[in-house]
């Protein structure tokens, strides 16, 4: 449901008429009129797997344009509503880990978690592949009727790639951090819809690709600030 969800498929569970297990590998879905148009309308032959997010997508362009004018479920969102503080940032990856019953067992596994802006966990879920940890995540928003509150923070256990940022963004989620790097894509991404981009967020610091505005408990002096296209502002 998330994937579809991302992919701009379905919008509400009202545009899946049948979702049903066939085995341990296999869900079969019935969509509604609309969403099939979309499906059809996307002319994107694909197969989702553990290994990728977006594989054989062939309109990358288009999804950044969308992204970037404010696609009405990725519109731009509103500057600084939200805000966490630094400390809370600093508490999250050890937040997110003591909810990883199966890493405990397997340490195979990544996570994503919502979290509220005081550290609070919403939701956290596992999975071999990053992209599915966060495509449960918005799956079960969806056929629980809502999407994440507006002040959800995202937290993955692995790097910030552009397909992760696009989800957090069609999901209407401001602010994302992650453990590991992010690609320049997902920056740029991050900054069209006006999300905060944080990463490298372990050992006690924490990196601000873009939408500093959304951190409290945090001062720029002293801090390092390169001058490049992608502001880049580090704390520890």
């Amino acid at each position: 449901m998330g994937f579809l969800f991302g992919e701009r498929v379905i919008e509400n569970p009202n545009d899946l008429l049948v979702a049903e297990s066939v085995d341990d590998n296999t869900v079969r879905l019935q969509l509604a009129p609309r969403a099939q148009a979309a499906l059809e309308a996307a002319r994107r032959p694909f197969v989702t797997t553990g290994a990728c997010g977006v594989c054989g997508r062939t309109d990358l362009d288009a999804l950044l344009a969308s992204v970037s004018a404010g696609d009405h479920r990725a519109a731009t969102l509103p500057r600084a509503k939200v805000t966490i503080d630094a400390a809370v940032v600093h508490a999250l990856p050890t937040l997110l880990r003591q909810a990883q019953a199966t890493f405990s067992r397997t340490g195979g596994l990544h996570a994503a978690g919502f979290f509220a802006p005081d550290g609070q966990a919403r939701l956290v879920l596992e999975d071999v592949g990053r992209h599915n940890a966060v495509d449960k995540l918005v799956g079960t928003e969806i056929l629980g009727g809502c999407l994440p509150e507006p002040d959800t923070v995202l937290v993955v256990s692995g790097r910030a790639s552009f397909e992760l940022v696009q989800k957090a963004a069609v999901a209407g989620i401001s602010i994302m951090a992650a453990v590991g790097a992010p690609s320049s894509l997902a920056v740029e991404i991050a900054r069209g819809a006006g999300m905060t981009l944080l990463g490298f967020v372990r050992n006690g610091g924490f990196n601000v690709y873009c939408g500093a505005e959304r951190l409290s408990g945090v001062s720029t002096q002293g801090a390092g600030v390169e001058s490049t296209r992608d502001a880049l502002i580090s704390w520890a």
